[in-house]
């Protein structure tokens, strides 16, 4: 290769490396064990796209950018990356909300260019590898969750070259381009408005371009993630470049994956399961015999809900704030015994009793329970291995100079995710005003990677897809994913996509 005038050769950095190694895997190279737990991320995801698309926010999102599956294979990425990331219910792993692009762009890649099922569980295991790499590089930063938009800038480039079996110079060079202008999320506009809509299709915009601006001869800086004027400088307040290849084709951060059963933001999964619990085991009761809702819970349940204050406004809360607070969904959870996407919005959000309800939900903080959330593999205890000494400033910075006491000294960095966990611990207690009081706790909410969801993927998974409208012949058929021919994998996509 030869250096463009302003721009040195440079070899040996964490991109060209992980370009090295995307661009020869095949999947025979994954354990069969991720292949499995890829194929369950993927009808997962087809769940929260349906349900993004059957929403009205989904509709208009269509009416702006088209149909999910149509001739503009870019355009078609964007929308279903930018359905699937409605009201999380996508995916989260360490690190990252990965579906929406990874899933999103896979999707539409494979069918447009008509490859099988193998292709398209090779091309999200990549783009999911990759994506949560560089996303945990700089997870000890200002962004996480659905506000790492960079997340998806990697996803899409990983997502689709891998169907087109791209190059190592060409991952190199897209990654290198795709990084040098990822997204800054705005508050404001993510919780508030309708543009969270369009943040996801944005990232995978920068990705998908710097594909055709790679594949056209552009060239990026290939030391752009861990240079001083780079990636990680910006993104990362304690950079961990080092994840981004630390245990290539051993630590498969698919397998580190939570399967989101149900809407609502980080930190809440726990407490929602909790009021399900309650709720059948509390018999026959009226919003006025509860005197109190007791919600003991990490710091990063309280991080949350901070976020969503200055929003809140009963049922004309933006529904951006809504998913992150907890009083709301768990009051619902509660009387209903579920939550549902069809909860946020009118007229469900209008019930006068969820309210009253929410009113007398009351959240503190549990010590213990931080230290158990900040210690778990997934979202934090991973990143905070790596950074060693170095997560005491981080940790400062979050909950202040008590958490770094709370959370203590800290073990290396796992060397494989086979057994992976990610506790997000709550405590609900429903105190009646006739005595009476019920609790429920959870630890590892349903859904979230642990020993549970190692055994029963597929099963929770098949449930959510079904709750919302899902196919049973994709359902019977999803198992078998990996031997699907074009045509078969073609018509499964436009079964689960059908309204």
């Amino acid at each position: 290769m030869t250096a463009h005038p302003g721009t040195a050769e440079v070899r040996h950095t964490q991109l060209s490396a992980l370009a090295d190694w995307a661009s020869s895997l095949e999947l025979d190279d994954v354990p069969e064990r991720v292949r499995a737990f890829a194929a369950s991320h993927v009808l997962s995801q087809l769940a929260a796209i349906r349900t993004g698309l059957g929403q009205e926010d989904g509709r208009r999102l269509v009416l702006a950018l088209g149909e999910p599956l149509q001739q503009d294979v870019a355009q078609s990425a964007r929308v279903l990356s930018g359905a699937g990331a409605w009201l999380n219910l996508d995916d989260t792993a360490y690190a990252g909300h990965l579906g929406p692009s990874t899933v999103g762009v896979s999707l539409a890649y494979v069918y447009h260019l008509g490859l099988a099922g193998a292709d398209l569980l090779r091309a999200v295991i990549l783009a999911d590898e990759c994506a949560a790499r560089i996303t945990a590089a700089a997870t000890l930063g200002p962004f996480r969750g659905q506000t790492a938009l960079h997340t998806h800038v990697v996803g899409a480039v990983a997502a689709r070259l891998a169907c087109q079996r791209a190059t190592a110079a060409e991952w190199a060079q897209a990654l290198a381009l795709a990084l040098s202008a990822p997204p800054w999320t705005l508050m404001r506009g993510f919780l508030t408005s309708d543009a969270r809509l369009l943040h996801v299709p944005v990232g995978v915009r920068m990705g998908l371009d710097a594909c055709d601006a790679a594949l056209g001869g552009l060239r990026g800086a290939e030391d752009l993630l861990e240079h001083a004027d780079g990636f990680l400088a910006q993104f990362a307040e304690v950079p961990l470049p080092e994840t981004v290849t630390l245990g290539l084709g051993k630590r498969w951060h698919t397998e580190t994956l939570s399967f989101k059963l149900h809407p609502g933001g980080p930190g809440i999964d726990a407490a929602i399961d909790c009021a399900a619990d309650l709720h059948g085991r509390m018999g026959q009761w009226r919003v006025d015999d509860v005197s109190e809702v007791v919600v003991e819970c990490s710091m990063y349940t309280l991080w949350a809900a901070r976020k969503a204050e200055p929003y809140l406004n009963g049922a004309n809360t933006p529904v951006g704030a809504l998913v992150l607070t907890t009083p709301y969904p768990l009051a619902t959870a509660l009387l209903k015994g579920a939550l549902s996407i069809e909860d946020f919005s009118h007229p469900a959000v209008d019930g006068a009793d969820r309210w009253a309800l929410a009113a007398k939900v009351r959240l503190v903080h549990d010590p213990e329970m931080t230290r158990t959330l900040m210690l778990g593999d997934a979202p934090f205890g991973e990143a905070l291995r790596q950074a060693g000494a170095l997560s005491t400033a981080w940790l400062h910075s979050f909950g202040g100079p008590e958490l770094a006491d709370l959370v203590g000294p800290l073990d290396g960095p796992l060397d494989h995710f086979e057994d992976t966990a990610k506790p997000t611990p709550a405590r609900v207690t429903a105190r009646m005003i006739d005595g009476r009081s019920y609790t429920c706790q959870y630890s590892v909410p349903r859904g979230a990677i642990g020993p549970d969801l190692r055994a029963r993927h597929q099963e929770l998974v098949a449930e959510k897809f079904r709750g919302v409208g899902g196919p049973d012949t994709v359902i019977t058929a999803w198992p078998q994913l990996a031997e699907a021919d074009p045509a078969r994998l073609a018509g499964l996509i436009e079964e689960a996509l059908a309204e």
